[in-house]
């Protein structure tokens, strides 16, 4: 093996002169080593995006929402209740109700998604506390009227601020009103706090108020949509949603981790990923066309000294080492010097910030860049099977070589 080894390495650099296979060789190495680099930064980009709207959602969202598929929801739920209550990966949990409303204010209407949770300021039960940005957390009465949160964005659109009152029509019963000229069901709401989630769609159409006061705007009156929860450990989300899906039933309840509620998301991320992955992996493609095109012109070249090692006993086997050999140790050294080209660059852009971005316009102040080991496992060993796939055919070509033929005319 150290002969093959030794014979492989000899041939790719020579000490004596520079040839026109070394170069390609070279142009080989920089290849990889280009594209290599420039897929540890692409994905580790990716990396970075995808943990912050990951950290975005699940500060906000519940981590596991069950929610009844009936529109008219469930009043017959105190047995999903004691089990929550019991179990010992659950931080917290809440009923909920939610239902598009019309809110306005100052001839300003906008459709939007009440939200009523329980009232119980000791216990968060998603991260509508921590984003609130003016005002205060409170559920509670404010004199005589119930008190909202609304978010950032709905804010700006409505031209309110903390102290300013609103009004929310539901559209339940509307029939009656039409056919009795009834006054819809209306309820005026003063505005206790005004959160920010970091998620536009989030703060432009949602509201949040006490549960007993949604449910009698929204005609729910003693019925629920289903429960919020927080986790201890959110990593237990996945157990935790198997365990309830056996607890309720299927018909009347689904149980939806905050993976699950924003999953299309999180697949169109996942098909950026792998394109960004399959289009950069074509860099090194192309690099080892000239790993073969080199090995093979290599093959002819060394045409002689195959026939004189073969000659003097090397193998066939032996011969299809060396030259497969030269093929991974361009791999080999293109792999490691792209790695270290890529880890430098996301080193320079999490130190320094090379990239900043307005962080006026962004919640970031620069490109986000995390590293997984994983990744670079899967670029270096595409890289080392592309390397390996490129070798293959001009070493099986001089492995059949014939000595005599080879050295019949030296």
């Amino acid at each position: 093996m150290k002969f093959e080894r030794f014979i492989a390495s000899r041939y790719l650099i020579s000490k004596h002169k520079l040839n026109y296979i070394t170069v390609i060789s070279i142009i080989s190495i920089f290849g990889i080593t280009v594209g290599v680099a420039a897929l540890i930064v692409v994905l580790s980009i990716f990396n970075g995006f995808g943990s912050i709207v990951t950290q975005i959602l699940i500060n906000f969202d519940p981590h596991i929402k069950i929610e009844s598929l009936l529109p008219e929801g469930v009043s017959n739920y105190s047995e999903i209740q004691n089990e929550l209550e019991k179990n010992p990966l659950i931080e917290s949990y809440s009923p909920f109700v939610s239902g598009k409303v019309v809110i306005f204010s100052s001839r300003i209407i906008r459709v939007v998604t009440l939200n009523g949770i329980s009232s119980n300021v000791s216990k968060e039960f998603n991260g509508l506390r921590k984003n609130i940005v003016l005002g205060r957390y409170n559920l509670q009465k404010v004199g005589d009227l119930p008190s909202i949160m609304i978010g950032l964005g709905l804010a700006s659109r409505m031209q309110t601020i903390i102290g300013d009152t609103v009004a929310i029509v539901s559209p339940v019963g509307f029939e009656n009103v039409i056919t009795s000229y009834a006054p819809p069901k209306t309820e005026r709401f003063i505005i206790a706090g005004i959160f920010d989630s970091h998620n536009k769609d989030v703060d432009a159409f949602n509201v949040y108020t006490s549960l007993t006061v949604a449910q009698n705007l929204l005609g729910y009156v003693n019925r629920i949509n289903g429960f919020e929860m927080r986790l201890k450990n959110i990593s237990n989300a996945d157990k935790l949603k198997i365990y309830l899906q056996g607890k309720v039933n299927p018909n009347q309840f689904e149980v939806k981790t905050w993976y699950d509620l924003h999953k299309q998301l999180y697949n169109v991320m996942l098909i950026e990923r792998w394109t960004a992955y399959i289009i950069l992996s074509l860099i090194i493609a192309v690099a080892t066309f000239s790993i073969f095109g080199s090995l093979t012109m290599s093959v002819i070249e060394k045409k002689r000294d195959i026939g004189v090692l073969k000659s003097m006993g090397a193998s066939d086997k032996s011969i299809l080492k060396i030259f497969l050999f030269e093929g991974i140790l361009v791999g080999i050294v293109g792999t490691i010097l792209g790695t270290i080209l890529g880890l430098f660059i996301c080193y320079l852009q999490i130190t320094y910030k090379i990239y900043p971005l307005d962080s006026t316009v962004y919640i970031i102040d620069a490109l986000p860049v995390e590293i997984r080991l994983a990744d670079i496992l899967a670029i270096g060993f595409a890289a080392m099977l592309l390397s390996t796939i490129a070798g293959l055919y001009p070493a099986r070509k001089a492995a059949s070589t014939l000595p005599l033929e080879a050295i019949k005319w030296e």
